[in-house]
């Protein structure tokens, strides 16, 4: 069943993804997150990160890992099918279909009223990611990181991947450094023994 249940939640962001990648990513966790529970918030936030680091479309990058975790290499190769596969038999068919009719007004007004709906779908889900980073780190903290990331991207023009490279980085050089707390208590235990 899990095949199926793979194969129906990234056909469904396959056919609804429109305005590209990221107008996916907040179906996928839809799919991923809230409807079947395959990981939580906090692994899929992880996932995302990495997925975003790496080349290539988001999309498919996280259906093929999700597929994947979820139902090996076949999982894999569903997933990944049930999300390109849509896309590109919906572009030829409508490529062909509008190629005749690409000037005419209710086709820009088409695609154009795609993107208030892919704006919101966007906003959602950074509003969720913000209540995530102010629970996991604090309201100041996140909202410094967030400050910080977006002086880095839109005013020293750094792109995406490389300003998560560094915040990966950091959080792992952060995280492997022993706190001064627990370096003390090492230091009383050796002491008392």
């Amino acid at each position: 069943m899990n095949q199926w249940h793979l194969f129906l939640a990234f056909f469904r962001v396959g056919m609804l993804g429109y305005g590209g990648g990221p107008s996916s990513i907040p179906l996928v966790r839809a799919e991923v997150v809230t409807k079947y529970r395959w990981m939580t918030d906090e692994e899929f936030v992880e996932i995302l990160a990495i997925a975003n680091a790496l080349p290539g479309p988001i999309a498919t990058k996280l259906a093929g890992y999700i597929g994947y975790r979820v139902g090996g290499a076949l999982g894999l190769v569903n997933a990944v099918l049930a999300t390109t596969a849509p896309t590109v038999v919906l572009m030829i068919v409508l490529l062909a279909a509008l190629s005749s009719f690409k000037d005419t007004p209710w086709v820009a007004g088409m695609t154009k009223a795609v993107l208030p709906v892919v704006a919101v779908m966007l906003a959602e889900m950074t509003w969720q990611f913000a209540k995530q980073a102010c629970a996991a780190l604090g309201i100041w903290p996140a909202a410094l990181l967030l400050l910080a990331c977006f002086v880095a991207l839109q005013w020293l023009g750094l792109h995406p991947a490389l300003v998560v490279a560094i915040l990966l980085v950091a959080a792992f050089v952060g995280r492997s450094k022993p706190k001064a707390a627990d370096r003390d208590k090492g230091g009383e235990r050796r002491a008392s023994s």
